[in-house]
């Protein structure tokens, strides 16, 4: 051991796996960065004076005596204003060209809020999307996924989300994007004139797959930068988070952590709990609202990534290919928010409630009847019908390119409802029948 302008340099590496270097050191906290033969590192794990580093660029080439200096503070970001408009790296450095960033420097990955400090989320977030908006209203604070199969277009339905929410700063996560995907975020808010109020945080499937675990939380605390200090509603975009726990998977398995289901970390649960619960809404009118794709292994709903996140966020959405009109849809069946109710029929029309639910409910004979026309057996002249809205609803609402207000998602959905059907067939309350049915049916 040496020492170097007042910093230890340690020599002795006992350990090495493709992942990690340990060595004996003291005065070493969790989560501190250190340089280790030039590449940077972080400490996971600390038993007695063995400290455990994770290499960010892997340990390959590595020696025993490598030189390795502790750098006596954990991973930081500068926020300020000027986060607007910028793409970073996962380690909070500019990629797009432009300047470094001045401000505050603040230690990511800290505690969520206070219970004390939340209140009921309450304000309406609008995607203009409208399987997401007419069925599975979003509110501010919530935290909610979009389970997704890997062929399809989430990042694009992220991309479209970003631009269409009404919502101060939307901040974005990108975690082992292709360099096509990174691209097109970059082109698409640049082309609609929406970089002033978005900021990116991406790592490429060229960065090594450690460095995906720091992204959540650099953009979680950009997100509270303006959340708390400027009181804006910011809107957080994860993709992907299975390839943020396969990281953690990586570094687990290597640290010899015995795993758990689908070899992940017995600490997944909480790993993931520690990002989502991020989400809140402050008394104050600002508002950390989160969205993260979790791509779904050979459909698979009950892996361990889906299984975990379902018992931690407030519901989700599901994107599948409906192939009777050849469009990607949010599927009515398989989504869910659970706190739509604090917001559609009060921060929305007052028929938000029952339109939804005579559509969804008619949407459901559709399909038994589809399983009837499958197995062979005559469909009635009513089946029939609820098959030809089927179709329209799907094209018309549930797909992912209908860029439509919430108002008139259910002058659609009326028009629909009152095309295929009897007044006496839709069971809506006759007082809202008379205000809204439309007049041509």
């Amino acid at each position: 051991m040496a020492t170097k302008a007042f910093q230890k340099i340690y020599t002795k590496v006992t350990q090495i796996t493709k992942a990690t270097c340990t060595l004996k050191a003291e005065g070493i906290g969790y989560d501190e960065l250190a340089e280790i033969n030039g590449r940077l590192a972080q400490v996971v794990k600390i038993i007695g004076d063995d400290v455990t580093l994770q290499v960010f660029g892997g340990t390959e080439g590595i020696p025993t005596n490598a030189e390795v200096t502790f750098l006596g503070k954990s991973p930081s970001l500068k926020v300020s204003d000027q986060l607007a408009g910028r793409f970073f790296n996962a380690f909070g450095d500019p990629i797009d060209g432009g300047p470094a960033i001045e401000g505050q420097e603040v230690a990511i990955g800290g505690p969520s809020v206070n219970p004390v400090r939340r209140k009921q989320p309450s304000e309406l977030i609008a995607t203009g999307i409208a399987g997401i908006d007419l069925n599975n209203t979003l509110v501010s604070g919530q935290k909610i996924p979009f389970f997704a199969d890997p062929d399809q277009p989430f990042n694009q339905v992220m991309a479209m989300v970003a631009l269409r929410a009404k919502a101060d700063k939307i901040i974005l996560g990108g975690m082992g994007l292709t360099n096509d995907d990174y691209l097109f975020f970059r082109n698409v808010f640049d082309n609609a004139g929406a970089l002033d109020r978005i900021v990116s945080f991406v790592n490429t499937t060229e960065n090594p797959p450690v460095e995906r675990l720091l992204v959540p939380d650099m953009a979680l605390t950009a997100a509270e930068y303006f959340a708390v200090e400027k009181n804006e509603s910011v809107l957080v975009l994860l993709t992907d988070m299975t390839l943020y726990a396969d990281a953690l998977s990586i570094v687990s398995n290597r640290m010899d952590q015995i795993p758990s289901k689908d070899s992940m970390p017995g600490s997944l649960y909480s790993d993931l709990a520690k990002i989502y619960e991020k989400a809140v809404q402050f008394p104050s009118g600002g508002s950390i609202t989160i969205i993260a794709v979790t791509t779904l292994s050979g459909g698979d709903i009950t892996h361990a990534i889906p299984d975990n996140t379902g018992y931690i966020t407030e519901g989700q959405l599901f994107l599948r290919r409906d192939s009777d009109v050849g469009k990607v849809i949010v599927d009515p069946f398989r989504s869910l928010s659970r706190l739509k109710q604090l917001v559609i029929g009060d921060k929305t029309r007052e028929d938000h409630p029952q339109v939804m639910n005579a559509a969804i409910r008619l949407y459901a004979d559709a399909a038994s009847a589809k399983t009837k026309l499958e197995n062979g057996f005559d469909l009635t002249e009513y089946d029939q019908r609820t098959l030809d809205f089927a179709k329209e609803y799907s094209n018309d609402l549930l797909a992912i390119d209908v860029n439509i207000g919430t108002t008139e998602m259910l002058d659609t959905g009326w028009k629909l409802l009152g095309r295929h059907f009897k007044p006496e067939e839709v069971g809506i309350k006759q007082e809202l029948m008379n205000k809204y049915w439309p007049k041509e049916a």
